[in-house]
C-alpha cells in the first residue's frame, strides 16, 4: 500500500482518520474490514534546532567542501 498523508480528527473520546476515495477504491477498502496501519509522527523543522550545540564547522568550510563534488 502506498504511502499517504492524513489528518487525525477528533471523533467523540476518540481519534480517527479519514482515507481518500481514491485510496479506498484503488484498494478495495470496505467498512469494517481490519487494516494495519505504520503510525508516524511529522518532525517539525524547529524541533531540529538546538540538537547539535557542540557541533563547531564554519559555514564556509563546509560550503567549499560541498562545492567540491560539483567542479
Amino acid at each position: 500500500m502506498p504511502e499517504i498523508e492524513c489528518y487525525a480528527k477528533k471523533w467523540g473520546n476518540s481519534i480517527g482518520i479519514v482515507l481518500p476515495k481514491s485510496l479506498v477504491q484503488k484498494n478495495g477498502i470496505k467498512p469494517n474490514e481490519k487494516l494495519v496501519i505504520d503510525v508516524k509522527g511529522m518532525c517539525k523543522a524547529k524541533e531540529f534546532f538546538g540538537l547539535l550545540p557542540t557541533w563547531k564547522i564554519n559555514t564556509q568550510k563546509l560550503k567549499d567542501e560541498i562545492r567540491k563534488g560539483w567542479e
